[in-house]
């Protein structure tokens, strides 16, 4: 089964390393993962998480767009609660106008941060609340409309995504006629439900005459499978970390391998690696084809996450290799 493959990027801050650092990766990863023969590449927005360097997406986006010249850039996703809409439809507006045809705007209702930090951003305990996401959508999206008054974001709409991990977006999205990303990557085991419940929600809409699912999966892939579960290691205790409240860097390797784990840090770990797809080539290629056999997705989107930079390059070479992508032939 071919379908578009893509990239998702957090921009990730290392142990010993720096945010500037992270960033320059980023664009050496778009410009790579580009001529690989890559789709998009989609920015997270997160907050407050010494491991992640994209909080300002739409900064970030304008500078992998200027990095590059095929590939859409977008955001997986921009967190509409924290934002006024029409800020984020000028920003918008303003990337579809200088990228045009290169530009996803991806929404998310999450924080994707604490609840203190959320206030912060927010600067009211009332907006707090993710209730009103749909009046959220609908008011962005008039901006964007030809006779709204809003420069540059009036006549220059990028194609909107809903992004969600549960039910709420996958129905919304079907609602609304939207195309719909699903983040597997941590919430693997809703991945069926949701997709079933976009799917049979969707009604067609200017934007959209079939439903268009898109699944997130974290992936590593190695030159064989002892070496990409070495390599997947620090993130899983990245993410046990951020359980336990004390998020940081990606840790080393060094560090991964003296961690005093408890058995349930062992259980949460185990959880946590069972929904990714990590291996030698024939491992990763038997993973990805079983769940896009599964969920019948559309397209998928690789979120990888290790702690050299020449290893995350690797990985999304394996993968382009695997599938054949090709930079003349991709979508």
């Amino acid at each position: 089964m071919t379908v578009p493959f893509s990239v998702l990027d957090l921009s990730p801050v290392v142990s010993g390393g720096s945010s500037a650092q992270a960033l320059r990766n980023t664009l050496d990863l778009a410009r790579h993962t580009e001529s690989l023969g890559f789709h998009r590449y989609w920015l997270a927005e997160h907050h407050a998480m010494p491991g992640i360097a994209s909080s300002a997406t739409a900064v970030l986006i304008g500078q992998v767009a200027a990095a590059t010249s095929r590939l859409r850039v977008g955001s997986g996703g921009i967190m509409l609660p924290n934002h006024a809409p029409m800020v984020v439809a000028e920003q918008f507006g303003t990337l579809e106008a200088l990228y045009s045809g290169r530009i996803d705007l991806g929404l998310g209702r999450a924080p994707g941060t604490d609840q203190r930090t959320a206030l912060a951003l927010r600067r009211s305990p009332e907006a707090l609340s993710v209730d009103d996401f749909p009046e959220q959508v609908h008011e962005l999206r008039g901006y964007f409309g030809k006779d709204s008054t809003v420069t540059p974001a009036a006549g220059n709409e990028p194609p909107v995504w809903l992004l969600g991990s549960s039910g709420y977006s996958a129905r919304l999205s079907g609602l609304l006629g939207l195309p719909f990303a699903f983040a597997h990557h941590f919430s693997s085991e809703n991945t069926l439900p949701a997709l079933h419940l976009y799917r049979e929600s969707f009604r067609p809409s200017a934007d959209l005459d079939h439903p268009y699912a898109m699944i997130a999966v974290s992936v590593t892939a190695a030159e064989d499978d002892e070496r990409a579960r070495e390599l997947a290691a620090p993130q899983a205790l990245s993410f046990l970390r951020l359980r336990q409240g004390r998020p940081g860097p990606l840790p080393s390797p060094e560090e991964t391998a003296a961690y005093p784990y408890t058995p349930f840090d062992r259980e949460i770990i185990q959880a946590r690696l069972s929904g990714q797809v990590m291996g030698g080539p024939e491992t990763v290629r038997g993973q990805l084809d079983a769940l896009l056999e599964r969920t019948k997705a559309d397209e998928v989107m690789v979120v990888t996450s290790v702690y050299e930079h020449e290893d995350r390059l690797r990985s999304y070479e394996i993968l382009a290799d695997l599938y054949g992508l090709k930079p003349e032939t991709a979508p």
